[in-house]
């Protein structure tokens, strides 16, 4: 790029971001990469919920099963193959195959007579997938920028996935009445598609910079997460992140299936469900964008890492103190958006922090095994749960009254975690001072 041409965007880059000349350009293919992703991932999200809906919501309990098994087989299986390929050669065939998997489901969404089934299988095929795209940017990210880099330019590259996750509900919102919500799968495509053009621009990129680690795209990613079973199972620490994760997922369950029943309750027509899906998503990442630049290193910097831990839990006893008097969907909508955006600006930082006092290989395989095998499997068992609990005729407020004492528990191990991480922290504090 010729250097009259990068001075405009060059001086107002450098107001936002400490940039170096001849890091514009990956600099601004990594933050189109991000945000294409996220906004083809948050086009899918209100999908995939209305075909929660779409496939029956009696079924969610199997589909959430279904995602977990997937998920099971689908992890060893990447990392086979990160293991055996480069990983400039691996990441278009990974997203050229989420690509064809898309167009596929729009193709068998034509087919009349197995539409329930087949939103069944988008249901579980855009769970898993979600499971992936983020962890494989942000390990070609980690690959292509220095450690100084790194510092410098994340904030900005994020930057562009909270853009893109902006962005995909509102074009669903705008878009799903007009062309219906399956013709949304081809857009979403076609957005995968220029993520690919991204990575082989970024990869282009890295070959022409002496300083860039240009080795780094040929290494595998490695990695197991059946690794980091034993690690958890050895350490009560970790075991309680763990029951932490499991409560969290339990309850993210619980509210997402009373979702589905109040929507289904509330509108017949998909195209106007899959809108409101899409409007909530907006308000969530809205509201989390906002959180983030107002709010979330203050809380911190306020509350400490226990009571931080702890808010979002005593935020969702109160959600479901509400929905449980008022099962009604402007309550549902309101409840899913603050815990939602909750999650994300506040808890999902400080959850975050529990890692850094543990060893490296600790943060790597069992990190790794709480984040993919206990989210997911919390997922499938609590499904059934809240069937068994309808099977036993609880509504709305009858399942409220059930997770209030679940959400209390989820806040007192959240407060524990936190007063363990000071102390962990002040002990390395400590061993590194005698150290010198």
């Amino acid at each position: 790029m010729p250097a009259a041409a990068m001075t405009a965007p060059m001086r107002w880059l450098q107001r936002l971001v400490a940039i170096e000349p001849a890091e514009l350009g990956a600099l601004l293919w990594s933050f189109a990469y991000f945000f294409l992703l996220l906004c083809s991932y948050y086009i899918l999200r209100p999908l995939r919920d209305e075909m929660g809906i779409a496939g029956g919501v009696k079924n969610l309990p199997w589909v959430f099963t279904g995602t977990f098994v997937v998920m099971l087989a689908a992890v060893p299986l990447f990392g086979w193959c990160a293991a055996r390929f480069p990983r400039r050669t691996l990441l278009p065939v990974v997203y050229g195959f989420f690509t064809a998997n898309l167009l596929l489901f729009y193709l068998l969404f034509q087919i009349d007579g197995h539409q329930a089934l087949t939103a069944r299988a988008f249901f579980i095929w855009t769970s898993v997938f979600n499971l992936f795209v983020v962890s494989v940017f942000w390990s070609f990210m980690v690959d292509l920028y220095s450690n100084a880099q790194a510092r410098r330019l994340f904030g900005f590259i994020a930057a562009g996935g909270s853009a893109g996750a902006l962005t995909g509900p509102l074009v669903t919102a705008l878009l799903v009445g007009s062309l219906g919500p399956v013709n949304l799968l081809p857009v979403s495509a076609l957005l995968l598609l220029g993520a690919m053009f991204c990575i082989r621009r970024l990869v282009h990129w890295a070959r022409q910079q002496d300083a860039a680690p240009t080795a780094a795209p040929e290494q595998p990613l490695g990695g197991s997460v059946w690794a980091g079973l034993g690690l958890v199972a050895r350490t009560p620490y970790l075991l309680g992140i763990g029951m932490f994760i499991w409560l969290f997922t339990t309850l993210s369950t619980f509210l997402y299936f009373e979702q589905a029943h109040i929507v289904a309750a509330a509108s017949p027509d998909p195209a106007e469900r899959t809108r409101l899906f899409a409007l909530i998503d907006f308000g969530v990442n809205a509201l989390t964008i906002t959180l983030q630049l107002l709010l979330t290193g203050r809380l911190l910097r306020w509350l400490g890492v226990p009571w931080t831990l702890a808010l979002v839990p005593l935020l969702t006893v109160v959600g479901f103190i509400g929905l449980g008097a008022a099962p009604v969907l402007p309550v549902l909508v309101a409840f899913q958006i603050a815990r939602r955006a909750g999650d994300y600006a506040v808890m999902r930082p400080a959850r975050e922090l529990l890692f850094t006092v543990v060893g490296r290989e600790t943060k790597y395989k069992a990190k790794n095994f709480i984040d993919t095998v206990v989210y997911r499997g919390g997922d499938a068992i609590s499904g059934w749960i809240f069937a068994g609990l309808k099977a036993l005729g609880l509504g709305v407020t009858g399942i409220a009254v059930v997770a209030v004492p679940v959400a209390l528990a989820w806040a007192g191990i959240g407060y524990a975690l936190g007063r363990r991480q000071e102390v962990l922290r002040a002990r390395a504090a400590t061993a590194a001072e005698e150290g010198k």
